[in-house]
């Protein structure tokens, strides 16, 4: 497979990072009078950009290295983990913000929920016929 090839199964979870350095560049907001709908909306936001970025991960993975389900779904997990270590860590730079050991927990669990589903559980869903090779 071409590099050109290569980087054209990449670009949607690169350009699905790119989103979440966005969402993490903005200022703080602030919060709702009811703190826990805010801390459950927020995580759930969380959870829900690394379900999608490990998608496009495991997606990008199986079809550029012919790696195992097993070995993807590790490295797809070792992948958006770094990518939330450093996304809290970019947030130490933004007013208001701040790096929180919870977010990258939160973060790693969303993502390895999403490779486990559509790697080890081969869920089939119409949407995503072909999506994952």
């Amino acid at each position: 497979m071409s590099i050109k090839n290569n980087l054209f199964i990449w670009l949607p979870a690169l350009a699905w990072a790119g989103v979440i350095f966005l969402f993490s560049s903005r200022p703080a907001v602030t919060a709702s009078t009811i703190d826990w709908q805010d801390f459950f909306i927020k995580k759930s936001a969380h959870f829900i950009e690394y379900l999608i970025l490990a998608l496009l991960v495991y997606r990008a993975i199986r079809l550029t290295s012919g790696l195992s389900p097993s070995r993807t779904f590790f490295l797809t997990l070792f992948v958006c983990m770094l990518y939330a270590v450093s996304d809290e860590w970019h947030q130490s730079f933004i007013p208001g913000r701040g790096p929180h050991v919870r977010d990258i927990l939160i973060d790693t669990f969303g993502a390895g929920v999403s490779a486990w589903i559509f790697g080890f559980r081969k869920v089939k869903f119409p949407l995503f016929k072909n999506l994952l090779g």
